[in-house]
């Protein structure tokens, strides 16, 4: 368990401590997910069109094209594959979207520890709308803490969309989630027979 639960650990390494805010807030979108069904991981029980299975494999594929960029290889990513990353369909599973999550973390971890310098210009690719114009190119490290940034906003809208599904909180979800045992502070979420059944 992380010295600090909740919390990056205390690294002085730039690369590992990047990496490290990058996985905490993938944990974040995990723990959001545990413990629910394939059918509870599709609710889009609040205002928007949010599920947590679509979050989670939308952050899959945003951090996929932030590394494919990276590494400057060709994305096939188009406006239908955006759209259809907010949503786990009915051929996906919970458990399949969790380890394509965990894939592309594999991936970032192997494709960032191979280059030499966090400073490595990465072209910004131009003709994309919601890219400047007007600059070259960011570096890996702005990429890293881009992808913080990013998947911490959607690990966020999980914490709402999962309270929205049977009242558990970011907490409770980490505790049961890592095994903490009870305290005075803090109980470990259980499943209800209401929250498995609704």
């Amino acid at each position: 368990m992380n010295p600090i639960p909740g919390n990056a650990p205390l690294l002085t390494d730039e690369r590992s401590l990047l990496l490290a805010y990058v996985a905490q807030q993938r944990d974040g979108l995990r723990n959001a997910a545990f413990g629910l069904t394939d059918e509870q991981a599709r609710r889009v029980p609040t205002a928007g069109q949010l599920s947590i299975g679509g979050l989670i494999k939308h952050v899959a594929h945003t951090e996929r094209g932030w590394i494919d960029m990276v590494e400057q290889r060709p994305t096939s990513s188009t406006q239908d594959v955006y759209v259809d990353s907010f949503a786990l369909g009915a051929d996906d599973s919970l458990a399949d979207v969790l380890a394509g999550l965990d894939a592309v973390a594999a991936e970032t971890e192997r494709v960032i520890g191979a280059i030499d310098d966090l400073g490595q210009a990465v072209p910004v690719p131009k003709g994309v709308p919601w890219y400047p114009q007007d600059i070259e190119a960011w570096s890996v490290r702005w990429v890293l803490l881009h992808l913080v940034e990013e998947i911490a906003r959607h690990a966020g809208h999980a914490d709402i969309v999962r309270e929205s599904i049977d009242g558990a909180t970011m907490y409770e979800l980490m505790a049961a989630a890592e095994g903490w045992p009870a305290t005075d502070w803090l109980t470990p979420w259980e499943p209800t027979s209401t929250a498995a059944g609704a």
